[in-house]
């Protein structure tokens, strides 16, 4: 009588086939502890974190609650004009304290016990603090040593460039820019050169993935011109697009720049069975497409902050793309769109109507979400597993051509030497 093959044993440790980082290990995806130790050195140790745009709190007392890893916190400008981030988590009873996505505040306060705060995060009022009186004796009231000052909102590092606001939860951390570095930043200030932005709308959703697997998704520019029938059939980007892949020196950003080329048929791309020959467009203006002078040749720019936004130009549209981890298994995951001050309505409306191909529902982004939550169910199925990511080798190293899984293979080299230090 044949038996079933037994599973390989579950290791108790993360175990990788080599010293490189192209063949990455299913349990990189499943572990809740190496989860748990994700986010205490990406997302809130010695990383900047994107937390929204200026252009969400455009008025003293707007404030915007959203995340910093599974942390909840608040971005606010205050009265004069000055932006802080502070945590959703009230000093006296650890209320969350905060549940209104957007509004206007004059101050904050708890609902719990009323304990209240100013927008900078200091604690300016304690209910019964001194006590009450009660037939000329004062009973109860905090410690006689009891110090606001000292029991305000927990406050993080913030960082602001180019109508872009970050934080960070470490403030020994370094620079922005030094966090960017020089390669990387040349395409953030392309994208945000110091023009007012002007909010559009999100779009919001929750994917049943792990988070580093969006990070993976824009560091791949394998699967587009495959999976994507919008991007190979119009052209928009495909694997004979010109195009480069650029990393930061220690590999964890990146930027994928691709140049629009004419829509031939060249025989590589029929071949695809994501390339659809009849397909026409009942609104032709979904490719509407005005060049514009700032794109300096590039019709299309992802590029990855690691570890918690992706920042898009395609074509006209532009939007970032917060990941917030929620589980080793899911995460939220929030696209504001925008715009300029300075677009023309014909403009605002081109980027609204082609921001259709983006979103938990976009011609394009659809498919996205679906193949991260069937790779974790295969994660989850075959945790003793790995995955395999050796096109264009198994090195580290940038390119001219898409055909190359680089960036992922640096992303982990990265993740390495942190994890593993």
């Amino acid at each position: 009588m044949t038996s079933v093959a037994e599973s390989p044993v579950f290791p108790q440790h993360i175990a990788w086939e080599s010293a490189g980082t192209s063949r990455i290990p299913f349990m990189s995806y499943t572990s809740e502890e190496l989860h748990r130790r994700e986010l205490e050195r990406f997302f809130y140790k010695s990383h900047w974190c994107y937390v929204g745009l200026e252009a969400e709190i455009p008025s003293p007392g707007d404030f915007k609650r959203t995340a910093v890893g599974e942390r909840s916190v608040i971005l606010v400008r205050d009265a004069d004009g000055g932006i802080h981030v502070v945590e959703n988590v009230c000093a006296h009873r650890g209320m969350s304290f905060c549940r209104e996505r957007h509004g206007n505040r004059k101050d904050f306060t708890c609902p719990y016990h009323q304990w209240n705060y100013s927008l900078k995060g200091e604690l300016q009022g304690v209910p019964f603090r001194r006590g009450v009186e009660h037939d000329g004796v004062v009973q109860g009231g905090m410690p006689a040593d009891f110090k606001p000052a000292d029991n305000g909102l927990t406050k993080l590092r913030v960082a602001t460039r180019g109508g872009v606001v970050f934080a960070s939860f470490d403030h020994e951390i370094e620079s922005l820019e030094d966090f960017l570095g020089p390669g990387i930043l040349r395409y953030f200030d392309r994208l945000f050169d110091g023009r007012e932005l002007r909010l559009l709308g999100y779009n919001r959703q929750r994917i049943p993935g792990n988070w580093k697997l969006m990070q993976e998704n824009i560091k791949d520019p394998y699967h587009p011109g495959l999976l994507h029938t919008w991007f190979v059939t119009f052209g928009l980007w495909r694997a004979d697009n010109k195009s480069q892949l650029l990393m930061d020196g220690k590999h964890r950003h990146a930027a994928m720049i691709s140049t629009r080329g004419q829509m031939g048929k060249a025989a590589q791309v029929t071949a695809v069975a994501s390339f659809k020959e009849d397909m026409k467009l009942e609104d032709p203006r979904f490719l509407d497409i005005v060049a514009e002078p700032w794109w300096g040749g590039p019709t299309a720019v992802m590029t990855t902050i690691f570890p918690s936004v992706i920042f898009q130009q395609q074509v006209n549209s532009v939007s970032t793309r917060h990941i917030q981890p929620d589980g080793h298994g899911a995460f939220n995951f929030v696209w504001t769109h925008f715009g300029f001050a300075d677009d023309t309505e014909e403009m605002t409306e081109r980027r609204l109507r082609q921001a259709n191909l983006f979103g938990p529902a976009g011609f394009v982004s659809a498919d996205d979400g679906e193949v991260i939550e069937l790779s974790q169910q295969g994660f989850e199925q075959k945790p003793f597993h790995r995955t395999l990511v050796e096109l264009g080798g198994t090195g580290v190293a940038d390119a001219d051509h898409m055909v190359t899984e680089t960036l992922i293979r640096g992303m982990y080299e990265y993740w390495r030497g942190v994890m593993e230090a």
